[in-house]
């Protein structure tokens, strides 16, 4: 499944100058965790919740100057504190193609611990959003239909096979394969294929072959 199948193609934003008042009531209204900034419709940053902590969390920290600074009349000014979107997004956005794979998208999400991931079309326009509820939702595909995926998707499609001349059952997730295939090749594929399926959380194979041709390449290798 690719990203494209699950983002959010109309996620509320928001644009640089927009008060951060504003921002976030748009973010209590639509229940979102973060707001991708948009100029003239690509994005130039993102303000999430922890921008909104921080800010909040530094207004009434009293501030401090140096001894030096106060004896010699270089007393700094108060940093001003921040009224726009520009003045606390980050800058540094991760993104997403439309063409990547689910996958992908959660590695991300996961290994740099965001909520959610702009998706980026042609010319850099902002396209949609992946957030890690639309992850979640493609493990909620019910057993019926990863069960149709896999006998009409992978065994008719791709392996050119009546959709019952395998037994498939798939229990909470689980799918269970069995019969026997014309050889070693294609019960792997079978097995692969199934594995990458979203929704599915295990493969238990008993599948069997008429001939073994991982054996017989080694024993007569093509050259």
């Amino acid at each position: 499944m690719k990203v494209r199948d699950l983002m959010t193609t109309d996620p509320v934003t928001t644009t640089p100058d927009m008060p951060l008042k504003e921002a976030a009531r748009l973010m209590v209204k639509h229940k979102v965790s973060g707001l991708p900034v948009l100029r003239d419709g690509k994005v130039v940053g993102i303000v999430t919740e922890g921008d909104f902590l921080r800010q909040e969390a530094n207004r009434d920290q009293p501030y401090r100057f140096g001894l030096l600074d106060a004896l010699f009349g270089d007393e700094p000014m108060p940093p001003p504190s921040a009224e726009t979107v520009g003045q606390v997004m980050t800058e540094q956005v991760l993104t997403v193609t439309p063409e990547a794979s689910l996958s992908e998208a959660a590695r991300i999400m996961a290994g740099r611990r965001v909520k959610r991931l702009p998706v980026i079309g042609a010319g850099g326009i902002l396209v949609g959003v992946i957030s890690r509820a639309d992850v979640v939702n493609a493990f909620t595909k019910p057993d019926e239909v990863i069960e149709d995926e896999i006998r009409e998707d992978i065994i008719r499609r791709l392996l050119f096979l009546e959709p019952d001349a395998l037994d498939v059952a798939v229990k909470d997730g689980v799918v269970a394969l069995s019969g026997r295939l014309e050889n070693r090749t294609e019960a792997h594929l079978l097995e692969e294929l199934t594995r990458r399926l979203d929704g599915v959380i295990r493969v238990e194979s008993s599948l069997t072959y008429e001939v073994d041709d991982h054996r017989i390449e080694k024993m007569y290798p093509l050259s």
